[in-house]
């Protein structure tokens, strides 16, 4: 059965460590403290755990005077901001340059090349590029503040939109499939199994009636060893990354 909740994942990994027939040794705020480490740490390597996307920006008077936008908690890196506009490439005007060609010069498609149009185009492209250029920005999601290095009184007014192009986390509760992705069920289960034989540790070698005997030491490097496997898994089969600030 598909697991789309996170008590369905916290239920899942209670099972694979023995639960109802073994107790566990485990408070629950360990649980739920061990499964966001595995949900962050899924969010920061798995190749399924971010997004690529484009956010849109309605500026205010206080972005304005700060100077900066503030993202959500769950961009991870920005690699690019579009400008408000660039010169001629945005125009609508009937006296802009790229209106009349196209007016012009690609009436009709099927008896007109573009390749005219394409070098022109390019050439445009070159010039607002050389001339204009793109706004540089500076990003950082731990205070998750975008700071675009422009004047703001004179280049930015209230109702302009900013698009940015980001990496954004996927949201459990948005996405829930991410629940029942195979490397996070069994990495939330070793995390579990890490905690549960910390608390037992100190009553390793403690024989409790009927002759057993507690070995919280073994269980500890068991736990250690699902760790690393499972980590060195995900390095081994992450895909590249294009350049992001973040």
């Amino acid at each position: 059965m598909p697991i789309t909740t996170r008590q369905g994942l916290i239920d899942y990994c209670r099972r694979s460590l023995g639960e109802p027939v073994v107790e566990l040794n485990i408070d629950d705020q360990q649980v739920d403290d061990r499964v966001d480490e595995a949900i962050d740490y899924f969010r920061q390597y798995h190749f399924d755990g971010i997004e690529k996307m484009y956010l849109k920006h309605v500026i205010t008077q206080d972005d304005i005077d700060n100077k900066y936008i503030v993202l959500n908690d769950l961009i991870f890196g920005v690699s690019r901001v579009f400008p408000v506009a660039s010169g001629t490439s945005t125009s609508k005007s009937i006296f802009d340059l790229q209106y009349q060609l196209r007016l012009n010069d690609l009436y009709d498609l099927t008896s007109t090349s573009v390749i005219y149009y394409t070098q022109v185009m390019s050439h445009l492209a070159l010039l607002d590029q050389t001339l204009n250029g793109h706004p540089l920005y500076r990003f950082n999601r731990m205070n998750s503040k975008l700071y675009i290095d422009t004047i703001w009184q004179e280049k930015m007014q209230p109702g302009n939109y900013i698009l940015v192009e980001c990496y954004r986390a996927l949201d459990p509760e948005e996405a829930t499939k991410v629940y029942d992705n195979y490397w996070l069920k069994h990495y939330a289960t070793a995390l579990i199994k890490k905690q549960w034989a910390t608390n037992i540790k100190k009553f390793s070698g403690l024989q409790l009636p009927g002759g057993v005997t507690m070995d919280g030491d073994k269980l500890y490097a068991e736990a250690i060893q699902e760790i690393k496997d499972l980590e060195d898994e995900m390095i081994s089969k992450a895909a590249p990354l294009e350049f992001m600030m973040g």
